[in-house]
């Protein structure tokens, strides 16, 4: 899987889902005191950048101690893709990554981890530190825009459900979501195809 930073920084936006997450974003937060919301984003956000950082570094050590092979990780990251990008656009058709938090403040589960780095955001970038190992830096800068995107947009997130509506910001969350179907039938029909080649090679 070929990637230029910029397409590398764009997938990892799509696969983020910033807008698409605001919904679940409030939900998680709503009964956070509002003068600790932005602590609590920024925390999360730092979190999810730790993390994605971590299997970019270390991902890839671990499938090598497994015996994963790069296949088998492009078609299963195709899989994995493939099932947000249709929750994204057909919302009712899965489960939600996650659910309302009643009491206590969230604390890497659920915003870091799913909702921010999900399994998608993980596969993505070990697949990204296995096509390019000699790329780190360029995947750190990816992983950091596409972080620094999310912080964004979720600490304006109030406002932009305010100003975009239900409606304009479900439309947009459906077009990122054809586009992440794209990506993902790109990379799962790659991943066979390799694997093809080395059954018949």
């Amino acid at each position: 899987m070929k990637q230029s930073f910029l397409s590398a920084t764009i997938l990892l936006i799509l696969i983020t889902d910033p807008l698409g997450n605001i919904p679940l974003l409030l939900a998680a937060l709503k009964h956070v005191d509002p003068a600790r919301r932005r602590h609590v984003i920024l925390r999360e956000c730092a979190i999810a950048f730790l993390a994605l950082a971590i299997f970019l570094f270390f991902g890839s050590a671990f499938l090598d101690a497994v015996s994963i092979s790069d296949e088998s990780l492009r078609i299963a990251g195709g899989v994995i893709l493939f099932l947000i990008a249709i929750n994204m656009v057909f919302p009712k058709s899965g489960g939600q990554l996650v659910e309302d938090e009643a009491g206590a403040e969230p604390f890497i589960v659920p915003l870091a981890i799913p909702l921010i780095a999900g399994p998608s955001a993980m596969t993505t970038v070990m697949l990204l530190a296995k096509s390019s190992p000699d790329r780190t830096l360029e995947w750190i800068g990816s992983i950091f825009i596409a972080i620094a995107v999310t912080t964004i947009v979720f600490l304006g997130s109030s406002r932009l459900e305010r100003w975009l509506g239900d409606r304009f910001l479900s439309a947009i969350e459906k077009l990122m979501g054809l586009v992440l179907t794209a990506i993902s039938v790109d990379m799962l029909l790659g991943g066979i195809t390799n694997y093809i080649r080395i059954i018949q090679g």
